[in-house]
């Protein structure tokens, strides 16, 4: 396969030391790896949200659906991330997006967006799934003075797009509500969404996937696809013959599985910190108490939240190579960042330090449509960094194209082809100069 980052992205020490794993009894399910021939009706490359949400779809409709994954089910970014529920899935501003794509299609995608986090709460209400959730909406908060106003226009995207109004607070009444820091100087809270425990989503998942009869295989990376009156997917010790195919890989895909894949997909390092549990005197020395999920006003932004346990969950981006030296360079930075917005918690130690791969694409709006130059193939990938809830969305989204119908809001927006990045196999190359422009825009 030929994939972007160091080999060490693609193994298990980015997430050695995370934090999810101690919060459920038992780990990720490990299944057994595929061997010999074996045929069904549809066949998925992917056991995160995406795919195991397209699984359950089919699966549920009375398909007959085998699932691979190159290591278990939500062992990629599904089983490492920060749990925010939103939405916000493009890497575009509303005004862009209806510029682009026609007023007509991007009401659509804001519905979509919408339904996506509608889903998210199905999922959890059908199946009775308790992932620790918290957080009323969530918050956005401004970095410095001149990006207040850029906060309201923000909420005002939000009553624009749902009618739904937004709160601002200024910086002199966030202590009142448990948002005391000296690096934020003002907030909007924004009315849809929330956090959840983002391993007991997918571990729910992949137990309802399961129920529902989908045949799921563990270390199973699909080495090349062939057709021969459909799809024969070729893992390491056999061969999978599927009608139809879905695609669920997002950040860990490759540029030759699918080769409609080569240059149209970027993947980027998310990396997450977690703090110890706090006591009740430390949480009202720093003054920060709210369980609210934020995310603040950096281009390279950092999101973050208090956890139910009173551990400190800090994200951040910007690190662009998954080397040993790389991850103890970007967790210094995760700490020097986390002792500057919460100083009064600087004796905390933060034991817990992992990453992740997103992914990005160069239409900046998420792909869920028909793989080119592959019949009866659907993928669906490219969520910026929304993917906890926009991933289940995008998978239901390809099942129901498989099955031939249309039953959710689909833009046609997500269904146009990826385009190719300008410097195509190179593509990561861009990234340093990126993120250096966008440090220093900022720290202006």
């Amino acid at each position: 396969m030929k994939r972007l980052y160091e080999p060490l992205a693609y193994g298990d020490r980015p997430i050695r030391d995370r934090y999810w794993d101690s919060t459920v009894e038992t780990p990720l399910p490990d299944y057994p790896a595929h061997t010999g021939e074996t045929t069904c009706e549809f066949a998925i490359i992917g056991g995160g949200y995406t795919g195991l949400s397209a699984a359950l779809t089919l699966a549920e409709s009375g398909a007959d659906v085998v699932l691979l994954d190159a290591q278990g089910p939500g062992w990629g970014a599904s089983g490492r991330n920060g749990g925010l529920v939103s939405v916000g899935s493009a890497k575009m501003e509303d005004e862009d997006i209806v510029k682009k794509y026609g007023a007509v299609d991007a009401r659509l995608f804001f519905d979509a967006e919408r339904a996506s986090v509608d889903l998210v709460e199905e999922y959890l209400d059908r199946f009775k799934l308790d992932v620790d959730r918290h957080s009323k909406g969530y918050t956005f908060v401004a970095h410095r003075k001149d990006a207040v106003e850029g906060l309201k226009e923000y909420g005002q995207e939000y009553t624009n797009r749902y009618g739904l109004p937004y709160e601002f607070v200024p910086k002199e009444e966030m202590v009142e509500q448990g948002l005391n820091s000296p690096d934020f100087h003002g907030a909007v809270h924004l009315p849809i969404g929330f956090a959840l425990n983002p391993m007991k989503f997918v571990l729910g998942l992949t137990r309802q996937a399961k129920a529902a009869g989908v045949r799921m295989f563990s270390h199973s990376p699909v080495t090349r696809i062939a057709q021969d009156n459909g799809h024969v997917l070729h893992t390491p010790k056999g061969i999978v013959r599927a009608k139809k195919l879905l695609i669920a890989t997002n950040g860990y895909s490759s540029d030759d599985l699918p080769r409609a894949f080569a240059g149209r997909y970027l993947p980027v390092q998310s990396n997450i910190l977690v703090t110890r549990p706090m006591s009740d005197d430390e949480i009202k020395a720093q003054g920060w108490w709210s369980k609210q999920m934020v995310c603040d006003s950096r281009t390279l932004l950092h999101y973050f939240r208090l956890l139910p346990d009173n551990r400190m969950l800090l994200g951040l981006r910007g690190s662009v190579r998954v080397t040993e030296g790389n991850i103890a360079a970007t967790e210094a930075k995760a700490r020097a960042d986390f002792e500057q917005m919460f100083p009064e918690w600087r004796h905390v130690e933060t034991a817990h330090f992992w990453s992740g791969l997103i992914c990005m694409t160069r239409n900046l709006v998420p792909f869920a449509g028909a793989v080119p130059g592959l019949e009866n193939a659907w993928a669906a990938l490219g969520y910026h960094g929304g993917g906890v809830t926009m991933a289940p969305y995008a998978g239901a989204l390809i099942a129901d194209m498989a099955l031939g119908r249309e039953t959710r809001p689909h833009p046609n927006l997500m269904k146009r082809p990826m385009r190719r990045f300008e410097l195509g196999p190179w593509r990561r190359a861009s990234l340093p100069l990126a993120f250096t422009w966008y440090n220093i825009k900022d720290n202006i």
